[in-house]
């Protein structure tokens, strides 16, 4: 980790100030000494841009969450524009000072947000500039809005992954602490939703935090490609100032510099790398947040959700709906879509900055508050909120002749082959299933109608019991293994994340 830190959660580190309306109506814009004035281009053009342009082309409505890696990112900037004798030392104060002053405003929900000023980049340098003067206008020396875009992008980015690795760490822990309660709980493992095999229930929740696990190792390397600076390539190809760009990735925590400056500012490859990382790790939640539905309905009563977590109907008192893990259901499909907008935003973009990519924030904001919010509540819900009903999932094991497979694997073990095993323990489950009954409840020598190789030990591998027992070995759903694997699970999680 960089020396570097960050002090709060970067989805959060803005108030959600209102913009500042236009000066004088109608006046907004106006050519003042034959230019526009406002914008940081207005010396180019003629006329000013038409109200509903100015409303369409603006991102300070939702890019002003990137204020606070704005202003560190401009201090590294001034900090060696100064040591590489491009900004005199007093400027640098100014600067510094002035900067200080609108991190504060922010902070307090005092800082004017003005739609004039199009982002947040230009809304801080026209207030810095209102407060330190000329030094203000010397800031942007050497880059351009392209390279500074970019790297308040992956500063905030790299800062949310950071945050999300810890909250996937809590919901990994609460997972094994569960898995750990029901190493032994039987319940029955499904495939095409039929009854399969007995498992147990701390068996089938470390699944899903393999499944974390790995998206935490997804995380982490897509950290990696997150934390290479951009800074440095200005518009797109470099500047003319003797710049050190290696000074001021240290100082912002990069790993190091991105190596072509077409690429530098042109690059979204890190925004959908980690949209397809957060895609994966909701459609892992999605997939526990069904079972849950399944498993809280009274057909199944495998669990018992929290009422907190759940709401009624308006019309039917009875009901109790389990609206969180629907929604987690749901919400994974927005985070799904704001993958895909974002690939095809890209797909066609010839080199280099193009207005498109401004469209690659919301997808990406959005993106971390639902999954920093979905990882929140799912943690809580698994931690707090289940009431497993063991006798309920005992009950469903002894349905659907779970234990079918262990019988053929115990004539396997007496010399049949696979095949021949297979074949006579699906008569005798034909035979039980006409009789009403569990094979575990079939005498012996009607077993032996269908194998004479069923000796008096038989019952011993039908029992839910015995099957879980004699998956001894790695991965397997025995009790000692869960335990074991609950055990190992836990010690891999992050350090410093008990």
């Amino acid at each position: 980790m960089p020396a570097r830190q960050r002090p709060t959660d970067p989805s959060a580190a803005v108030p959600p100030t209102p913009l500042r309306p236009d000066p004088t109506p109608g006046t907004a814009g106006k050519v003042r000494g034959g230019t526009p004035a406002g914008g940081a281009w207005s010396g180019r053009f003629a006329e000013p841009v038409s109200d509903i342009v100015k409303r369409y082309t603006a991102s300070v409505g939702f890019d002003r969450r990137l204020a606070e890696a704005d202003i560190e990112g401009s201090l590294a900037h001034a900090r060696m524009l100064t040591r590489a004798g491009i900004l005199g030392a007093a400027d640098l104060d100014a600067i510094e000072a002035g900067l200080g002053t609108i991190r504060q405003e922010i902070a307090e929900g005092r800082f004017a947000w003005s739609l004039d000023h199009e982002d947040v980049h230009l809304n801080i340098e026209k207030r810095l500039t209102a407060l330190v003067g000329d030094a203000g206008k010397r800031l942007h020396t050497a880059r351009s809005r392209n390279d500074q875009v970019a790297t308040d992008v992956r500063l905030w980015l790299r800062d949310a992954i950071d945050v999300l690795a810890g909250q996937l760490a809590g919901l990994r822990r609460a997972l094994i602490d569960l898995a750990q309660t029901h190493a032994a709980t039987i319940m029955p493992g499904f495939t095409h939703l039929q009854v399969a095999q007995p498992v147990t229930f701390g068996h089938h929740l470390l699944a899903y935090e393999a499944m974390l696990a790995r998206d935490a190792e997804r995380l982490a390397d897509c950290r990696k490609r997150v934390n290479r600076l951009p800074l440095g390539a200005a518009a797109l190809a470099g500047t003319s100032f003797p710049i050190d760009r290696a000074q001021v990735a240290q100082a912002l925590g990069f790993d190091g510099v991105i190596g072509n400056s077409l690429d530098a500012v042109s690059d979204r490859d890190f925004a959908i790398e980690f949209e397809a990382a957060a895609a994966l790790v909701m459609v892992h939640l999605s997939r526990f947040a069904e079972e849950l539905i399944v498993w809280s309905s009274p057909r199944f009563g495998f669990v018992d959700l929290a009422d907190r977590f759940c709401t009624g109907s308006s019309i039917m008192p009875q009901k109790k709906n389990p609206d969180v893990p629907e929604l987690v259901r749901g919400k994974s499909g927005r985070v799904i879509g704001h993958l895909v907008a974002l690939l095809v935003l890209m797909k066609a973009q010839p080199l280099a900055y193009n207005k498109d990519n401004q469209e690659d924030k919301e997808p990406l904001f959005d993106t971390v508050d639902t999954l920093r919010d979905t990882l929140a509540i799912m943690t809580d819900l698994v931690a707090t909120g289940i009431t497993v009903r063991a006798d309920r999932m005992r009950t469903a094991a002894r349905e659907g002749f779970a234990t079918a497979t262990d019988l053929a694997d115990y004539l396997v073990r007496r010399g049949a082959p696979f095949r021949d095993a297979h074949e006579a323990v699906a008569r005798a489950v034909r035979h039980a299933e006409t009789k009403g009954v569990d094979l575990a409840d079939l005498p012996i020598a009607e077993l032996r109608q269908f194998s004479p190789l069923v000796g008096d030990d038989v019952h011993a591998v039908l029992t839910l019991e015995g099957s879980v027992a004699s998956r001894d070995h790695a991965g397997g759903t025995a009790p000692v293994r869960v335990r074991a694997a609950a055990a190992a699970a836990r010690a891999a999680l992050p350090p410093g994340s008990e």
